[in-house]
């Protein structure tokens, strides 16, 4: 078989249906840059030795740029045998594929983890995600920063609850630029950009409130933050702490769940979850606390691209 001539006419085919119906373009690209990367692929002598040589597709770059312009480089050949890898290696992706563009394609597949790809492809398609908010997702590590068995759990295909989906540690965008950070400013920083804050959280919360108003006895408190999660069907109570945590705070907590589950939530909704955010966490407390539906996480204020560097560092102690 000559290769480099199907892979060019599969190419040239492409091009011509993508001027004839432009409703298509991305099934076209989609479909004819798996042919390409299946031939390229089998051009090398199978899986094993394409993932590994690169010698052939600068060959078949350099006469596709001569016979058909620049928009074929060594680079997106290599990024069509890369998709066609993910594909032929992973059946639950074929059906929904196309959901996706190429350029959602050319970005997840600079990443070295499959795992995370499949993560971020299931999240554009859930999200619906273009470009730039997947390129965000990314950047700011958010497969990354979910935690072990989460993770294990979406390899595995097992079901996710609410509290698998909460990041560590969490980002907050600090918009007000403040340096000198208190509990006040905490809770100021996160309601200035709330919908971003409960992105962070997962998928699927309401704001509630914040400061919300209990009456315990015959005196008042003030939960931080009140949210629903319409997908799981529950509260979720969030209390804000700059300090360590401690075992006091759970038991603050432990009231203020059981009292909107008391007082507040209806008898078709789920259980109340709790998420303390604190500047750093406890895990022997949290080890010996009762109750499972109280998480804690530890924050990062987000101050351009400092809080990933300092992220990183962190990871590395």
């Amino acid at each position: 078989m000559d290769y480099y001539l199907e892979i060019k006419n599969e190419l040239v085919e492409n091009e011509v249906t993508k001027r004839v119906k432009d409703y298509s373009k991305n099934k076209s690209d989609l479909m004819h840059y798996y042919n390409v990367g299946k031939l390229l692929v089998d051009a090398q002598g199978g899986e094993d030795k394409a993932r590994y040589g690169n010698k052939l597709i600068k060959e078949y770059a350099v006469k596709l740029k001569d016979e058909l312009g620049s928009g074929y480089s060594w680079r997106n050949l290599y990024n069509m045998r890369a998709y066609y890898l993910l594909l032929n290696n992973n059946e639950i992706l074929q059906p929904v594929a196309a959901i996706l563009s190429w350029t959602h394609y050319t970005i997840l597949l600079s990443l070295k983890d499959v795992n995370a790809i499949l993560y971020y492809i299931d999240e554009c398609i859930k999200r619906n995600l273009g470009k730039r908010d997947l390129q965000i997702i990314i950047k700011n590590n958010e497969y990354e920063r979910l935690n072990i068995k989460t993770r294990n759990k979406l390899i595995d295909k097992q079901d996710i609850g609410i509290i698998d989906l909460v990041k560590n540690p969490i980002m907050i965008r600090n918009n007000l630029n403040v340096n000198e950070i208190s509990e006040k400013y905490l809770k100021k920083i996160i309601l200035d950009d709330v919908e971003s804050f409960m992105k962070e959280l997962g998928s699927g919360y309401s704001f509630i409130g914040s400061e919300y108003k209990i009456k315990i006895g015959d005196k008042f408190n003030y939960i931080d933050l009140l949210l629903f999660n319409i997908k799981f069907n529950c509260y979720v109570v969030v209390e804000l702490t700059i300090t360590e945590l401690k075992k006091e705070h759970i038991g603050q907590i432990e009231v203020y769940m059981n009292y909107i589950d008391k007082h507040v939530k209806e008898i078709h909704h789920d259980k109340t979850i709790e998420i303390i955010i604190c500047n750093k966490d406890n895990k022997l407390i949290m080890e010996y606390s009762s109750d499972k539906r109280i998480i804690s996480r530890e924050f990062i204020l987000v101050l351009g691209e400092l809080w990933i560097i300092i992220w990183k560092l962190k990871m590395n102690l």
